[in-house]
């Protein structure tokens, strides 16, 4: 069956019951996992923001980037341990989620992608798209949705 799985969060609620969920089915089929996050790459400041003084540099960006990655990802890191999975993390700057996901999930060698799904439909689904569907129908990475 699965031997490694990538779990992606985004730290909402949703995702971390995914998380809960995708270690008890790598537990039982006593997979490792990979938790993994994407964060907003770095966005050159506004005319406003330079004016006000309260843009922030690409290193800054990047800084306070990893310390959120890695405050979601050390959640990750706990549950699985106390579930005795052995877990890995890792996280990317990406306006893209799903291409990152994909990417990383690639990059270990993982053989399935358990993620959660907010369940967004008609107008909130356009707006805010849905990076679950964008993993569902761009990876070839078999994908197990967490609703």
């Amino acid at each position: 069956m699965y031997k490694h799985i990538l779990i992606p969060t985004d730290g909402s609620k949703t995702a971390e019951l995914a998380v809960k969920n995708g270690l008890a089915f790598a537990r039982s089929i006593r997979a490792k996992v990979t938790g993994f996050t994407a964060l907003p790459e770095y966005q050159p400041p506004s005319e406003s923001e330079l004016m006000s003084k309260t843009a922030i540099s690409m290193p800054e960006h990047e800084k306070r980037a990893k310390k959120k990655a890695e405050a979601l990802l050390k959640k990750i890191e706990g549950r699985a341990r106390t579930a005795g999975v052995k877990c890995d993390t890792d996280y990317a700057l990406s306006d893209r989620p799903y291409e990152a996901i994909i990417r990383a999930a690639e990059k270990h060698g993982c053989d399935l992608i358990f993620i959660a799904s907010h369940g967004r439909r008609g107008l909130g689904a356009l707006l805010f798209g849905s990076e679950t569907q964008a993993v569902l129908t761009r990876s070839r990475i078999p994908t197990l949705v967490y609703r």
